[in-house]
This record gives C-alpha cells, structure tokens and sequence, in this order.
C-alpha cells in the first residue's frame, strides 16, 4: 500500500477519533455519528477513507453496517493495529487530544446502555420459551462446569463460538481464549451478544454474521470450535462439523454440547429442531466423517432430557490422532 493514503487518512481530527474509538469496541455507523455529533452520510464519508487506507474494515449485519480496526488474518500487526498504537501514544502526551477522546469515551456508555437495554428487552419477550427449554435439561451451570472440565489441560487458544446466540458461552471462555469469534446467522442474536460482549477489549472478540455450512473463514484458522446447543438445528449435521474441520488448525478440538436422543417432537414442531438429539453412534459417526477423532462423551442427566458433551480432535498431520479423555 502507498503511504500517501495512509497519511491523508491520518491528517484529519475527526478520523482519529474514529481509530480511538475502533481501538476500544466495534461500532455500527450509526453508532459512531451519535458518539461523534455527526451526521451519518459525513460519517460514512470518513469511514471509506479510513477504510481505503487500510486502517478499518466493515461488516456488514442484516442492514447494519459495523466498523472495526483492520486485523491481519495472518495475526501479525497491520496498518490500523499501528495506527491504534501510535494513537494511544499521542493520546498520552497531547492533552487537546486527550480531552477530546475522553469526552468521547463517556459518550460510548450511552452506546453500551442502549445495547444493554435492547437485549434486556428481547430477554422479556422470549423468558417463557427459554424458561421451557431449561426446565427440560436441567440448569446451565452443571453443563458449562463441565465444558471447562473437558477442555481443562490445554490452551483453548482462538476460539470460534459457532451459533453463539446470547454470547454466554463466548463471554465464559473469553478469559481462557486468546481470541474469541462469535458467529450467528441472526443479527438480533448478535446484537445480543454484542450487549454481553461490549465490555471485553476490542481486539479480544469478533462478532460474524454468517452460516455453520459455509463458514465465511479461510481454513486453518481456529485452535477450538465450539457448538453449544446449535447442533440439532442442523440439517446435515456432517456438513456442519465437516465446515468446522476445514477451519481447525491442524491439533485442534471440537466441542459439542448439545441433547441425547430424545423423542420430545415439541422441540421440533414449536422450537425448529431439526434432530431430536443425537445417540453417541450418530454423533461419532458425524465426528469420524469429518476426519475428526473423538474422546469418550460426557452424559449430564437431566429431567426428562440428558445433555451430552462431545470432544474430537484433529491430526496434526493426516490421520486421526488419539484424543485423550480429560473427564
């Protein structure tokens, strides 16, 4: 890339704050013009710039458009990562800068509380079908001690949280993760879990719209996949976990939580299930044919419905590796 872009791009105040901003939390467009007191078709016009210059990048939500620092997918420092530092470093000696990117960040807690208050409200709508659902299989907190326990041992390193939902999962493993990306095809679930992850640092977690079979990541790049009750909604669960496959690096883990076998057809007629659960011949079956190798599942009984956690690993090289059990 030329330098002449980069440096218009950092010559004008409004485009700096932005960068501040981005190095704190990702922010749809619209969230940006009420932090910054601008109208948003002039917003917009800094962002290309930014973005042209290869200091941000957008991605895009249902109609959301959200505006992030530019990352390097190989992990090593890009342009907007250099530019952050470099911005944080002015901020501490330029006091006229800092004032103003102070301001700023007190104008982000109305974005949070927004956030915060948006998902408060969804939670309202559905308590009485969650409500259901738990009373099924138990409480959460027996299943995700659990999670930790099978995934103790070893670093969880970059973690992708497939159908993240509500971001509990992502935000549980965060302290664990060297970097979490939570995926959803519904961008009201993400806007969810954006409310739960807002908190966590900016170059911490990334939040993905997409879909489980066809994962919109090169391959090789995630060291654990998680799936946390999202399994039974899918149509060919071997497509499914054999796209998570392909974006494991070689030596990384699959997680499944998710039900046992059941015959609860409710689940299917009012709750969209596609699979009444999985027998542990099914799911080894779904995990071998994805060229996984799978540890011995762990069952958590629960009244009337059991839920079951499946690890596998894949090789390092070719073939299927031994995957110790660590439950």
């Amino acid at each position: 890339m030329r330098i002449d872009p980069l440096l218009r791009a950092l010559s004008e105040p409004t485009r700096l704050r932005i960068m501040r901003l981005l190095a704190h939390m990702e922010l749809a467009v619209g969230e940006l013009a009420q932090v910054l007191g601008q109208s948003q078709p002039r917003v917009s016009r800094h962002i290309k710039i930014l973005c042209d210059a290869g200091l941000a990048e957008r991605r895009k939500e249902g109609s959301w458009v959200f505006l992030r620092i530019a990352v390097s997918e190989t992990g090593a420092s890009s342009l907007g990562t250099a530019a952050a530092t470099l911005l944080s470093l002015a901020e501490r000696d330029d006091t006229l800068f800092a004032a103003r990117c102070d301001e700023d960040r007190r104008h982000l807690a109305a974005i949070r509380a927004g956030r915060e208050a948006s998902a408060e409200a969804y939670f309202a709508r559905h308590a009485a079908e969650w409500d259901t659902l738990r009373r099924l299989h138990g409480a959460d907190e027996p299943v995700e001690a659990a999670l930790l326990s099978a995934l103790d041992g070893e670093a969880i390193g970059g973690l992708l949280d497939v159908g993240t939902g509500t971001g509990r999962m992502a935000q549980l493993l965060s302290t664990r993760a060297g970097r979490v990306t939570a995926l959803d095809k519904s961008p009201e679930m993400l806007r969810i879990a954006r409310a739960r992850l807002q908190d966590l640092p900016a170059d911490k977690v990334d939040l993905v719209q997409g879909d489980f079979t066809a994962l919109p990541f090169a391959q090789d790049m995630f060291d654990t996949v998680l799936f946390h009750q999202v399994l039974h909604y899918a149509q060919d669960p071997s497509v499914v976990l054999g796209e998570a496959a392909r974006v494991l690096r070689p030596g990384g883990r699959i997680a499944v939580v998710d039900l046992a076998a059941h015959e609860r057809e409710e689940l299917r007629e009012r709750h969209a299930h596609a699979r009444l659960g999985f027998s542990d011949e099914q799911m080894l079956a779904h995990l071998a044919s994805a060229g996984l190798t799978p540890a011995a599942p762990v069952a958590l009984p629960g009244d009337p419905l059991t839920v079951k956690i499946w690890t596998a690993r894949r090789d390092g090289v070719t073939a299927p590796a031994v995957y110790r059990e660590t439950v």
